[in-house]
């Protein structure tokens, strides 16, 4: 096909070319009736770029297939049989993914190291998850993507599960064995879902992990804003082979996407599909061999461990993102949550992600000699200043094993059930009403249905102590929280 092509953006210009004057939504007509104060930040030609689909970029029929012909493009730059935008962010397209592999009351494989939009979604469609516990590292306390034997065993167990959603790369840039899994899968005449929000840049250089259509996915989604060229909320489903049906796909976004689709998503997802095409291997290149050398010299640093390439030779995962710079800071005596908010305060750093043990940072084609070198300058000032920062009271990490909490009650019925809310003191032993994830990286510590242990409870509470940000409990200080009433 010929990516030279960009179909929304050739769109928007012929749009602008015209100058249609519009008597529909948007309300503020191509920025005719935007406050100037807001211009002045966001610039007027956000407001000039935001026209409908419909009666905007293509005639009210959707005749000219502006953002069919874009998604065909995007399918054959990356290799799937088709390809369907969405402008919900990948938090509603994994929920559209899951509701068109398997219905209410139906199960279906998930890694529990998920993010708390998979759990929404559990509550949400009505799915009995059926989880496949992560490979925890006692170590670096992280966990890595299961193992296709994980994956096998839960199968011969619930044979009658409608397939496996599986994350991959984790926030951390470990990636599981995707082939070794979908065969499993497949063996079993099911699909498997990637939730591969942190991999759209994954089609274009053979030097990053192995992309999910390539290693025969049913079904890949991904979030261009992550780690492409694309705004935030731009999110793309991937899909190939028989096993999901389009039409289910399309209709079940239908069902929880938006009507008012955002051109300014569209439009970036077109640009950066041809971009990549035309320049990706290059550009990531250089991103490449820049994320080495930002590796090489954190861990020239003392108390600065990065985690790179060993993970996979210690078995731990089946590759890893060279382009996500995870840094453990345990050594400089602070946590990663006080690492990052230092490099926030003193040094204008923002890092993609932290927790108790670390932080990370993206590194993309858009990085340059300038950015490198505020990183650097950043870390090196962190490890210079660490003995400065105040210390906290410490969190209690807990065995994983004790992460594993047990299932009682679906996490629909547990979240719409009757509820109290208890003091934290007399919570464990109760059925969890709600989720509560420490954030970043959002991935619920207790999930609704299950059983609340003092071990996670002590976790928890240590954490706000320390001050992590819990935002979605009823209760974000844990003092209380929302449990299943008794009967």
């Amino acid at each position: 096909m010929d990516h030279s092509r960009v179909p929304v953006l050739e769109a928007l210009q012929e749009f602008r070319r015209r100058g249609d004057v519009v008597f529909g939504p948007p309300g503020h007509k191509q920025g005719r009736g935007a406050d100037p104060r807001v211009a002045e930040i966001v610039g007027m030609d956000v407001f000039r770029s935001d026209v409908l689909s419909l009666n905007g970029l293509d005639d009210r029929r959707q005749s000219q297939g502006v953002l069919s012909q874009a998604q065909e493009l995007m399918a054959d730059a990356v290799g799937a049989e088709q390809a369907f935008f969405s402008t919900c962010g990948s938090s509603l397209s994994v929920k559209t993914a899951m509701l068109a592999v398997a219905g209410p009351g139906e199960k279906l494989l998930l890694s529990r190291n998920a993010h708390k939009s998979v759990i929404s979604a559990v509550v949400v469609n009505g799915v009995e998850p059926i989880w496949v516990h992560p490979k925890f590292d006692r170590e670096r306390h992280i966990a890595h993507p299961p193992e296709p034997d994980d994956v096998r065993r839960r199968l011969r167990e619930h044979p009658d599960a409608k397939g496996m959603l599986l994350i991959t790369p984790t926030d951390w840039g470990t990636c599981a064995d995707i082939r070794g899994v979908a065969r499993v899968c497949h063996e079993a005449g099911v699909p498997l879902i990637v939730d591969e929000a942190w991999g759209a840049h994954l089609p274009f250089h053979p030097e990053l992990p192995v992309w999910g259509m390539d290693a025969e996915a049913d079904l890949v989604l991904t979030s261009v804003h992550k780690m492409g060229g694309a705004i935030e909320q731009s999110s793309v489903f991937h899909l190939q082979y028989d096993r999901v049906s389009p039409e289910a796909l399309k209709q079940r976004e239908d069902l929880l996407g938006t009507t008012s689709a955002s051109t300014l998503v569209y439009a970036t997802l077109d640009g950066w599909r041809r971009q990549m095409v035309e320049q990706g291997h290059e550009l990531l290149d250089a991103a490449l061999r820049r994320a080495e050398r930002v590796r090489a010299a954190a861990g020239d640093l003392p108390g600065l461990r990065p985690m790179g390439g060993e993970i996979v030779d210690e078995g731990l995962a089946a590759e890893f993102d060279p382009l996500k710079i995870v840094i453990d800071v345990r050594e400089l005596g602070i946590s990663g949550m006080q690492a990052a908010e230092w490099l926030r305060a003193e040094r204008h750093v923002d890092v993609g992600g932290s927790d108790t043990c670390r932080i990370s940072a993206s590194i993309t084609h858009a990085d340059d000699d300038e950015t490198e070198k505020v990183l650097l300058d950043a870390l090196r000032a962190l490890v210079d200043r660490a003995d400065t920062i105040e210390r906290r009271p410490p969190v209690h990490l807990p065995e994983p094993s004790a992460l594993e909490l047990e299932q009682a009650m679906l996490p629909r019925d547990a979240f719409f059930a009757e509820v109290e809310h208890v003091p934290a003191e007399q919570a464990p032993g109760r059925i969890a009403a709600e989720m509560i994830s420490p954030y970043p990286p959002g991935v619920p510590a207790v999930a609704p249905g299950e059983v609340i242990t003092a071990e996670v409870l002590d976790y928890l509470r240590s954490g706000v102590e320390h001050g992590v940000l819990i935002p979605d409990a009823a209760d974000p200080s844990v003092k209380t929280l929302r449990v299943v009433a008794r009967r």
